[in-house]
């Protein structure tokens, strides 16, 4: 299939790129021109894609861009990740994570009918917000507590709108928090892991809170499945682990993998010049059900906890 990702430089897009390609898939990836662009995490495969100039924030870039590839199928993932920089700057989060979904699928829709082409968008475990403290399931009501949440729950519900409405050829996916980063370590996890292999101070603001986690392997194969599952047509799924950790402990297990002294990791503090963020829109509890993934997509926890840790300290070692 002729495969579009939007975001493919970025953590999950370059991932896909990678697995897609390896499945004899034809892919192509918007980017936008911005100087000094970084090309790391496609290096290795650049001349085995093919890249298309857009700026998914505009309407008409996208549908020109669009319209050179007649994709069969186009997995939206562009965004603006970091949800306390979301504070700092909510337009920009709006408009990058919301009014570009909507660019795609209004494009998309334009050009092709509502139901040719698939598209496959990426919310997130955050438009939840705060909920009681019990696995999530997709009915449940959205409550984002960030500007970053608020764009994409307001994505979330544009592309359910289409859905209804137009019988749209659409799946939402809501993935929780994802590590095996390879270029970037300012997430938790990857920041836990460089700060202990660099024998450094750490500093866990909210060490009660409590997520659960995935390695990047079993959040590529969700996308893989939406992809090829006709039945996820006009779905939102959650795809997670399921198991919730606190701060403290996910902290305590990779410093225990680690050998990391914790006399060196300090609880109730955030790292100095943290970006800031309101202490009433942090979600206490963030752990999601997957039943219907598992039960219409056949997706499942491929790769344990324990072994994505290893495989992502054993990558951040060597890279160093």
């Amino acid at each position: 299939m002729k495969v579009l990702i939007t975001g493919i430089t970025g953590f999950i897009g370059s991932a896909l790129a990678h697995k897609l390609l390896k499945e004899g898939h034809k892919v192509y990836g918007f980017i936008r021109h911005v100087v000094g662009r970084d090309f790391e995490s496609i290096q290795d495969i650049r001349e085995k894609i093919n890249l298309v100039t857009c700026d998914v924030k505009d309407y008409y870039s996208v549908k020109n861009s669009l319209s050179k590839i007649n994709p069969d199928v186009v997995l939206h993932l562009g965004a603006l990740s970091p949800v306390r920089l979301s504070f700092e700057h909510p337009f920009e989060f709006q408009f990058s994570n919301y009014m570009a979904t909507v660019n795609v699928a209004e494009a998309i829709k334009e050009l092709y009918g509502p139901e040719k082409v698939r598209l496959i968008v990426a919310s997130t475990a955050e438009v939840y917000g705060i909920q009681d403290e019990k696995p999530f399931t997709e009915d449940l009501k959205l409550e984002p507590s960030s500007p970053y949440a608020v764009a994409k729950a307001s994505m979330d519900m544009y592309m359910r709108m289409f859905f209804k409405v137009y019988n749209f050829n659409g799946v939402i996916l809501r993935n929780s928090n994802t590590f095996g980063r390879k270029y970037d370590s300012s997430f938790f996890t990857e920041y836990l892991i460089t700060q202990m292999r660099d024998k450094k101070e750490i500093y866990i603001g909210a060490p009660n809170s409590v997520r659960d986690y995935m390695y990047v392997d079993d959040h590529v194969n969700s996308y893989l499945l939406a992809m090829k599952t006709p039945e996820a047509k006009g779905n939102a799924f959650n795809i997670s682990g399921g198991k919730g950790f606190t701060n403290e402990e996910w902290t305590l297990k990779i410093a225990e993998l680690m050998n990391f002294p914790k006399e060196k990791i300090h609880l109730g503090e955030y790292p100095p010049g943290y970006p800031y963020r309101p202490l009433a829109s942090d979600q206490p509890y963030l752990v999601l059900d997957s039943s219907k993934a598992q039960k219409i997509l056949g997706w499942k926890q491929t790769v344990s906890i324990d072994e994505g840790l290893k495989k992502t300290i054993d990558y951040w070692k060597k890279r160093k």
